[in-house]
């Protein structure tokens, strides 16, 4: 499993909304996490990302199955799994970030986001 590699980095500016993902965004941060069926770090992430957001009312946890939405993929460049995408308030990406992330990062990631 690839760990350590949560680095929120900066994106291009994408725009996302509810309707392209298939969920409501966060009212203050939505962390899009895109995975595959055989990836066993996007397992992990996931059960992370879920348990992490559940008790954060203004956060949103989304998964998107990256097999299953290649156009979406292609479009946001999504290169390897996992890779989460941090969204303000508004959907515009603020951050990106590969690989399976420390509980410390996925905080100070949210904590970023104002």
């Amino acid at each position: 499993m690839r760990e350590g590699t949560f680095k929120v980095r900066k994106a291009k500016a994408a725009v996302l909304d509810a309707k392209m993902l298939g969920a409501p965004l966060g009212s203050r941060v939505t962390l899009v996490q895109f995975s595959s069926a055989f990836c066993t770090p996007c397992r992990t992430t996931r059960v992370l990302l879920s348990q992490m957001t559940a008790d954060m009312a203004d956060v949103a946890h989304l998964h998107i199955d990256a097999e299953a939405n290649l156009d979406l993929v292609n479009r946001l460049n999504i290169l390897s799994t996992p890779t989460t995408l941090i969204l303000d308030k508004t959907g515009t990406e603020v951050g990106r970030a590969v690989g399976a992330p420390k509980r410390d990062e996925v905080f100070a990631a949210i904590a970023s986001v104002k």
